[in-house]
């Protein structure tokens, strides 16, 4: 079977907004549309709500929300199922999931990677074609929108749960594929944490790891026989004045027969996206290896740290300022947002070492 993935949409922009509105494909996905014909699953990341409610939720960042004509547009191109195991998927609350739930289910779409609680959100999809069970569990890091025990949300990332549910489901399926949404946003190079749990989850089992969040296009590597990409980057998400990498992706085919893989650029313009061709095409190609190489020869491990050094200051002032005479509540919040979430917490650990890091050796 062949399985399309791709990485993250959302109408954001007006103008794209008052397309999807339209339902003009053509010019939403323009020959991209071609990439779904043929696969036995395509799916893609909701990176929004669809929802016309004005009930936001309190966070840290922009809460996005689309028409709901979203899900028509995404299954009149072949979309199959719709992650929505993501830091923005509960950005207006249960009114705003429950009319995405609706706007989903009226489509046809199926959706993974949402429950009423905790436990029920660790439900994952199994599609059984052709003689094959493949089985997608769709995680996502702590920021905001992630189930808790007692109230719905997406389903989070957890560094025992999520192993033992990769390992479970690869006694019981063919193929077992992770879609995790976390790591540093906009970082081309993943965090030492994330590298040891995606090697976590292929000696669990998982035959592919694709990371979804990131914004812009990051390093691959095989591992074993595992192929472990840690980000696709945006696949339709509009957003006028972001930086370069912002407007171009890696959908990712996938062979669950043979584990073969393939990577297909696409790029963003105004209203929508295309397929990458001539130069621009082989420019993304390039750079994808220079990144991938990285994790062969180490050096992706400057690249993470030079990352951090360009956003040191915005970390150490959140330390500095939490818990201190005059700090307000926002800063106290902040605080706890940068503690909760993973990849946050990454680069708190990158900038400061403890003694036993610096200890003789």
């Amino acid at each position: 079977m062949k399985a399309l993935f791709v990485g993250d949409v959302c109408p954001k922009a007006e103008n794209v907004k008052a397309l999807f509105r339209e339902k003009n494909v053509p010019e939403l996905f323009g020959d991209a549309v071609q990439i779904f014909q043929g696969n036995g699953i395509n799916y893609v990341n909701l990176e929004c709500a669809l929802t016309d409610s004005e009930n936001a939720i309190e966070k840290f960042g922009p809460n996005l929300k689309a028409p709901k004509e979203t899900a028509e547009v995404l299954k009149s191109v072949g979309v199959t199922v719709c992650g929505v195991s993501n830091n923005h998927i509960f950005d207006f609350g249960i009114e705003g999931w429950r009319d995405t739930q609706k706007a989903l289910e009226a489509a046809g779409l199926d959706y993974t990677g949402f429950g009423d609680n905790y436990e029920d959100s660790r439900k994952n999809y199994v599609v059984e074609k052709d003689g094959e069970k493949i089985c997608i569990i769709a995680v996502c890091e702590h920021e905001y929108t992630y189930a808790l025990e007692d109230r719905m949300g997406a389903r989070p990332f957890d560094c025992y749960d999520t192993v033992a549910d990769v390992r479970e489901a690869k006694a019981k399926y063919d193929r077992v594929i992770v879609i995790y949404h976390g790591g540093k946003e906009h970082c081309a190079y993943p965090s030492p944490r994330l590298v040891k749990l995606y090697h976590a989850l292929a000696d669990n089992g998982a035959d592919m790891v694709l990371g979804q969040h990131s914004h812009c296009i990051c390093s691959y590597e095989k591992y074993g026989n595992s192929h472990l990409f840690y980000g696709q980057g945006n696949f339709h998400f509009v957003w006028p004045g972001m930086s370069t990498g912002w407007y171009s992706c890696l959908a990712v085919r996938y062979d669950t027969k043979t584990n073969g893989i393939e990577f297909i650029p696409v790029v963003t313009g105004e209203n929508g996206i295309s397929l990458a061709k001539g130069e621009e095409k082989q420019e993304i190609l390039d750079r994808f290896e220079r990144l991938s190489d990285a994790m062969k020869d180490g050096s992706w491990k400057q690249g993470w740290k030079e990352y951090v050094d360009t956003v040191a200051k915005y970390y150490l002032e959140c330390i500095a300022n939490a818990y201190t005479e005059g700090c307000t509540e926002t800063d106290i919040k902040r605080f706890g947002h940068y503690l909760d979430c993973e990849a946050h917490s990454d680069i708190w650990r990158e900038l400061n070492k403890t003694a036993n890091e610096t200890n003789e050796r």
